[in-house]
């Protein structure tokens, strides 16, 4: 997936003057917000399960190396493969082997961040292989050509209008006066063209939300079912994930389990939560002929024992985008790559560099919503911080920015001259604004002044205000 991150700025342009965009991001805080609350609030221990699960994750990473080593020989015991790839063009070319080693010609696909990350899609397209989303958001946003905006409703900056259309459009062997004009009927229509795709498919690939050491075993989280068809019709099935979904325990995974539906979309649990271990045994009914896991690193083994190590606690619940008021303004493809929201502050200039990401960290009020909803209590405000400070460190920021940073330092480390001015500046202001009490325009603040008027300064200072007050 192309990085467009260094251009933050003008798609958020474009996304703010995005009428359907803005529509359908209208939806997110009914549909995410409360449901969350309610599941909360319903489960009396839910915060000492997100302390358990922050616990579980800090261990993992500090030992992961054993339970990735444990874990694969769990899986070749069970008759898999485990592949081991240290990039997505390595990764690209380890599922391009199976494919042509099966002789495939269509792959289904259930909803895997990995791919995305990857770019596994269009390589496939390149090599004569057709990859089908079988996830109805991301198969909408597939016919669409586009990427996902959100990495559980990929499809969420989309309207049931703009669906609508995209159905005749792709769908012409169906009668073209049918009636479509609700949601069951084109979750229906997309249900009956994929059945067919399920059925054809030589080769299958999921996404893993955990793989479990303890048996060799990879977990996807679903609500469709789609996934169960993806991984058992086919061939051969293959998982992709990074190194960091390793878990150690069943037990450990039962745990997280709990918080991340809750988290992500309100449910107690998932529709659908799938254990896969190994291929299709002699006395099993169903299942793939083989069974291979990609497991991708691309840069994140570098993230272990940096202040960036506790993002690799992230079970991608969107949980963090869902909160966040800048994404609910811009939308997830305005970040520029596959990870959106919050999260994505963090881990995109971790994974393509702070020269390429480096803008996201800035795309925030800091207003702490995420971390207060993260299931795993993952600190992203001060790691966007720390990200702030390198792309400070690095002169990658706007030299105006970097010089304003520096006069505010000089004078904050001389309290004389930090008071002294604003000492003068808080009156004369208030001086120049007594008319209207605000300013519609004012030089080196048309960021803020360009949308919204700034309110003049009303009476004293706050030091003023305090030393007063001691003095009483």
């Amino acid at each position: 997936m192309q990085v467009t991150s260094p251009h933050f700025k003008s798609n958020v342009t474009k996304a703010l003057n995005d009428v359907n965009l803005q529509k359908a991001m209208g939806h997110v805080q009914g549909g995410f917000i409360q449901k969350r609350v309610a599941a909360a609030n319903a489960l009396p221990e839910f915060e000492a399960l997100r302390d358990a699960a922050r616990d579980i994750k800090n261990h993992t990473l500090a030992h992961i190396d054993l339970y990735l080593e444990a874990w694969e020989r769990k899986v070749i015991a069970a008759g898999g493969h485990v592949h081991w790839a240290e990039t997505a063009e390595d990764a690209r070319n380890i599922v391009l082997d199976i494919c042509r080693s099966l002789k495939a010609k269509t792959v289904t696909k259930g909803k895997t961040m990995i791919a995305e990350e990857i770019g596994l899609n269009e390589f496939l397209e390149e090599k004569g292989i057709t990859p089908i989303e079988t996830d109805l958001g991301e198969y909408i946003i597939q016919i669409r050509n586009e990427g996902p905006s959100h990495i559980i409703a990929p499809a969420v900056h989309v309207t049931m209008e703009q669906v609508v259309d995209d159905f005749r459009r792709v769908h012409t062997h169906l009668d073209p006066n049918r009636s479509m004009d609700d949601p069951v009927t084109l979750l229906s229509e997309a249900r009956d063209v994929l059945r067919e795709k399920f059925l054809a498919a030589d080769v299958g690939i999921t996404g893993a939300n955990f793989l479990i050491a303890e048996t060799g075993t990879s977990v996807i989280v679903t609500n469709e079912g789609n996934g169960d068809l993806t991984q058992t019709l086919p061939k051969a099935h293959i998982v992709l994930a990074s190194i960091e979904k390793i878990t150690p325990t069943l037990d450990d995974v039962a745990q997280i389990l709990r918080v991340l539906a809750r988290s992500a979309t309100g449910q107690d649990m998932s529709v659908y939560t799938t254990f896969s271990t190994g291929p299709r045994r002699s006395d099993d009914p169903d299942g793939p002929g083989e069974y291979h896991v990609v497991v991708l690193d691309n840069g994140r083994s570098k993230m272990l024992g940096t202040e960036f190590q506790e993002m690799l606690r992230c079970i991608r619940c969107g949980a963090c985008m869902n909160h966040c008021p800048v994404y609910h303004s811009v939308g997830g493809h305005a970040y520029g790559w596959v990870y959106p929201g919050p999260m994505g502050a963090v881990l995109t200039p971790s994974l393509v560099g702070v020269d390429k990401g480096g803008h996201l960290p800035n795309a925030s009020t800091f207003c702490g919503r995420c971390e207060s909803v993260c299931p795993m209590r993952i600190p992203l405000p001060k790691m966007m911080r720390h990200w702030r400070e390198r792309e400070f460190e690095q002169h990658l920021s706007p030299p105006i920015a970097r010089w304003g940073l520096k006069l505010w330092a000089f004078a904050a480390k001389r309290p004389w001259l930090y008071h002294f001015g604003a000492g003068i500046k808080g009156p004369l202001l208030a001086w120049l604004g007594r008319k209207n009490g605000r300013f519609t325009t004012m030089p080196l603040a048309e960021g803020w002044t360009r949308h919204r008027d700034l309110p003049a300064p009303q009476g004293k200072t706050f030091q003023q205000q305090w030393k007063a007050r001691k003095a009483a």
